[in-house]
């Protein structure tokens, strides 16, 4: 990649004479000087002019000046230098003055006003000191990881038998019942019992398994760690997080041991672990996508730490809050912001940013309204018994009453023994396969463009309403029918996604197509209040921002991207977000919601700043975008996109075909073997998805370890590597999160992963570009992604992890990336592209950059490196 940008940067030699002699002497003595040699170096010619601008005169881009900053990070003569100095200070000149002028920042103390968290070894410890507290000899580790992973697998096996026992038993006696009132009586106990029964287990054997959590530590694979993955997997697969917004969720995590005060509204589906470490004042609201699990793990250990929010706190979307964190009453913390361990806001104050810095800006919009205990509890009843008199005994009664009143489904799952061995019994299981996923296919596209549109005439934009009242109920509804992710993945990356965002109420404007004008994931709160402008394209992970809400009401307003943007991933926007025309959002970026609008220009990183909105080595590519060239492109991009939609669906409905053969051949055993048939059926059905997904997605690129790309979006490598995107469906590979079969399974996908890589729930996009060393530790939230879109130029490129590397809750890594053994990278931290992050360094923020006592910290990792080397490890 970097080879590509220097033939950018010197395909005319005489620009690059014009640019030495124009108007500048050459750079000055010292620093200066040292700086303009480095980065002589890398664009590869002679001297760099000190006032010469990196990006409008030099035409370099991010990667080329993280490539910069790694070679002046190993100059003992040079300071540090981040890509945010870069972009503040875009010249020699600049840059070198900001540099002679910075001071080192002391590490700021607590707030007054806010009692900080205890201070725990894990605050002051370096990398390696804390990997030297889990280190343990590569043979004894490995047989407890095994260990680990066969227990693991026994506790799965053991909960689908008990599974299936629950299931069959309760199915034969619904179908015992005689007469349609008997039937959907017994439903409707049954689905009572059952549904309380799941909600129940995970308080039980957190109870049992655990008792009450307290601030500590634990390594890996051990037998601490794998009740604390019990209860963690129990907790996490519970019905009630479905209920997430539901003054039932609050209820359930009180019964879990969290201390919560009255009037708490909690959105985000990512339920807390660690719940006895969550403390949350009255009236407090925690909006979605807020990571908060009250633990962390960190070089070979598990780590739990407490999570203290005041009364009347507001925590806005897309944060992450770290152990050891805390908010005082009234505090606020804006959206894609996070708080690092040891960090506490005063009462009253707003803080934003990650890590989160004292700001002006006011995240509360909306005002408060009349929502009391009543409100609430006759909320939860009625949601109960939708749950328990509706949903659940129509779905259950509904299987019995459907294979008795349809012979051919009852011939199917009750085959006579010599039926397997006929064809047209595999005929009539293809035909119904068929007919269920067609027919469930478009009869959910009609539920999703008829149902939403009738319930949003009962909302209007900008009124204030109650919580838990009417119009609340219809938002949630709206929000859970339009927001279906297969929808999202089939249109997804063609240029069917803007039929298909129109068809669910989005305002598009005049479209200018391109063919990639949405990714695969896009996800509101209200369709009908969602405005994106001509010309603007999304990368992927876009999070519309309708709703504003208090802990007792909520309102929709509408949200606006202007035209010709770009986003790119992970960005949440808000409906008052202050960006206009012609800009880029660069991933993860904090959209302003205050000052003036911006427009022409790019914004990076929380909090956000400016930025070029383009280089000049994208521009190669805008000849493509236009005119005839553009025409005959798309049209070509399209049949491909095409047959890729045809491709993706095929093969979800043989996914679908096998999986009902193996549903039948469990009904079949079932009279001789019993609900161990059941229990069998489904780790098969797991081990089949596993396999033929990853067959899929290894078919996708040829059964080839994918290269470095760069490239148009109108040439058939890109187009390749969308089908590669869409036909690569790993949703189930959650399932595997804390265990070493996912290991295994990203390994089968092309992966390069180590020994003993603890994976807590990390999305690699591109699995053959990764390499992740022994004992790395990937936490929940994380992605390490290795590609990049910026209008029509797409760019990929492999990252690397050395061996013990940590990233934090929520960490961003880009592509191009080397990270250094031992080190570690912040919670909600955004590793640009290109970057190197050197051996046992600690990196965070957004973008990402050395922790202000890094140097300490690194000089203590190594004499603790040494040391490991001269002594015997110790055993946990």
């Amino acid at each position: 990649m970097l080879g590509k940008s220097v033939e950018v940067l010197t395909a005319d030699p005489a620009d690059i004479s014009t640019l030495q002699d124009g108007g500048d002497a050459g750079p000055a003595t010292g620093i200066e000087s040292r700086l303009a040699e480095v980065l002589a170096g890398v664009v590869r010619v002679e001297q760099v002019p000190a006032a010469s601008h990196f990006f409008n005169d030099l035409g370099a881009d991010s990667l080329v000046m993280a490539q910069f900053c790694a070679r002046v990070r190993k100059r003992a003569d040079l300071p540090t230098v981040s890509m945010k100095d870069i972009y503040r200070h875009p010249t020699i000149r600049s840059l070198a003055a900001a540099l002679a002028d910075a001071a080192p920042a002391p590490v700021p103390p607590p707030a007054a006003g806010v009692s900080a968290p205890a201070q725990t070894p894990t605050e002051v410890a370096t990398p390696s000191e804390v990997a030297a507290r889990a280190e343990v000899p590569p043979a004894a580790a490995s047989r407890r990881y095994i260990v680990c992973g066969m227990l693991q697998f026994l506790i799965f096996l053991g909960y689908s038998c008990l599974a299936a026992v629950a299931a069959t038993g309760g199915y034969e006696w619904i179908s015992a019942g005689s007469g349609l009132f008997d039937l959907y009586l017994r439903s409707v106990l049954f689905a009572g019992a059952g549904f309380l029964g799941l909600c129940a287990f995970p308080i039980v054997a957190k109870w049992t398994l655990i008792g009450r959590w307290r601030s500590g530590e634990f390594p890996l694979w051990g037998m601490t760690y794998l009740r604390f993955w019990v209860v963690k997997t129990l907790i996490r697969i519970s019905p009630v997080r479905l209920l997430a917004g539901s003054p039932l969720y609050v209820l359930y995590l009180r019964a879990l041991g969290a201390r919560i005060g009255k009037g708490v509204t909690i959105l985000s589906h990512a339920i807390p672990v660690c719940t006895d470490l969550l403390t949350v004042g009255e009236g407090t609201i925690i909006r979605k996508d807020v990571l908060l699990s009250g633990y962390r793990a960190q070089a070979g250990l598990i780590q739990t730490g407490p999570v203290t929010l005041g009364s009347n706190v507001l925590v806005s979307e897309h944060t992450v809050l770290d152990i050891e964190t805390s908010m005082g009453d009234g505090a606020q913390l804006g959206h894609a912001s996070s708080l690092h361990t040891g960090q506490a806001v005063p009462a009253g104050e707003r803080w934003h940013g990650s890590p989160a810095q004292p700001t002006e800006v006011d995240y509360r919009t909306v005002d408060p309204a009349d929502c009391g205990t009543v409100k609430r509890t006759v909320y939860c009843v009625l949601q109960l018994l939708n749950l328990l008199v509706v949903y659940l005994p129509v779905a259950m009664g509904g299987v019995s009453v459907l294979l008795a009143e349809v012979p051919q489904l009852h011939t199917l799952l009750n085959p006579q023994p010599a039926a397997f061995t006929s064809p047209a019994f595999y005929a009539d299981a293809l035909t119904t396969a068929v007919v269920v996923f067609v027919g469930a296919t478009l009869v959910g596209l009609l539920a999703v463009g008829t149902v939403p549109r009738l319930l949003n005439r009962a909302i209007k934009p900008g009124k204030v309403y109650p919580l838990y009242g009417f119009h609340y109920g219809i938002h949630r509804a709206i929000a859970l029918i339009t927001n279906r992710k297969f929808f999202a993945t089939l249109f997804g990356d063609s240029s069917g996604i803007v039929h298909y965002l129109r068809y669910l109420g989005y305002d598009l404007s005049r479209i200018e197509q391109t063919g990639s004008n949405f990714g695969t994931e896009v996800k509101h709160e209200n369709p009908y209040l969602s405005s994106v402008g001509t010309g603007t394209m999304v990368a992927d992970g876009l999070s519309i921002m309708n709703a504003d809400f208090s802990s007792t009401s909520f309102r929709v307003s509408r949200t606006s991207i202007g035209p010709r943007n770009f986003l790119g991933n992970r960005i949440s926007y808000p409906s008052q977000g202050k960006t206009g025309d012609n800009c880029l959002l660069a991933t993860k970026v904090m959209v302003p919601i205050d000052g003036p609008v911006r427009e022409g220009v790019g914004l990076l990183g929380s909090p956000s700043f400016e930025i070029p909105r383009t280089v000049l080595r994208d521009n190669q590519f805008n000849h493509l975008e236009t005119g005839d060239e553009l025409r005959r492109r798309l049209a070509a991009k399209n049949k491909h996109n095409a047959v890729t939609v045809g491709l993706y669906l095929l093969a979800r409905l043989i996914h679908f075909f096998v999986i009902t053969l193996i549903a039948m051949g469990a009904v079949d055993l079932y009279p001789s073997l019993g609900a161990p048939a059941i229990a069998l059926a489904s780790v098969l059905t797991l081990t089949f998805t596993v396999v033929y997904f990853a067959l899929i997605e290894r078919a996708s690129i040829g059964f080839k370890p994918q290269k470095p790309l760069y490239c148009s979006i109108y040439e058939p490598s890109f187009w390749r590597h969308e089908r590669f995107w869409k036909m690569a469906s790993i949703d189930y590979i959650q399932a595997f999160d804390g265990t070493p079969f996912k290991n295994v399974i990203y390994r089968l996908l092309g992966a390069r992963i180590g020994k003993r890589v603890f994976d807590d729930g990390c999305f690699l996009p591109e699995r053959t570009l990764v390499t992740v060393g022994d004992d790395s530790t990937l936490n929940a939230g994380t992605v390490i992604q290795c590609h990049s879109q910026e209008d029509g130029a797409f760019k990929s490129d492999r990252s690397v992890l050395g061996s013990g590397c940590t990233l934090g809750v929520g960490a961003f890594v880009h592509y191009g990336v080397t990270i250094g053994d031992g080190a570690m990278l912040a919670p909600d931290s955004f590793l640009m592209k290109g970057e190197e992050v050197p051996s046992d360094a600690q990196w965070g923020g957004n973008p990402a950059r050395e922790m202000p006592d890094n140097k300490t910290h690194l000089e203590a990792a190594r004499q603790k490196r040494h040391a490991a080397h001269a002594a015997p490890a110790r055993v946990n």
